[in-house]
């Protein structure tokens, strides 16, 4: 599927792929050095447009880096409303639910 023209605002449209990625792979790593960042720590979820991957972001931290030749803001937000989707809920322990803290053993 091929970019598309939105006759009513002038502007591009592309699809958007969400995915994983490995912190090594080359798309990540050209857009670390375009943005003369580090790769965020992995796992990765990532944002590409027009095959070409714009914005990354860690699920673990947050952190993410972006293409500085395009506009990303909007793609590293819906990187990050993703992670926080799929991401696992965590649930407290019955014992931190109940106000306890485990004793230690003698």
């Amino acid at each position: 599927m091929g970019s598309q023209w939105d006759p009513g605002s002038m502007t591009r449209i592309s699809p958007i792929t969400i995915r994983r990625a490995h912190p090594e792979e080359p798309g990540v790593l050209l857009l670390a050095a375009l943005d003369s960042a580090h790769v965020p720590k992995g796992p990765l979820l990532v944002a590409e447009v027009d095959g070409r991957v714009r914005a990354a972001l860690s699920v673990d931290d947050g952190s993410s880096i972006a293409d500085p030749f395009h506009p990303t803001g909007d793609l590293v937000d819906l990187l990050s409303t993703h992670a926080a989707a799929t991401r696992p809920e965590r649930h407290p322990s019955l014992l931190s639910r109940l106000g306890l803290r485990p004793r230690p053993a003698f």
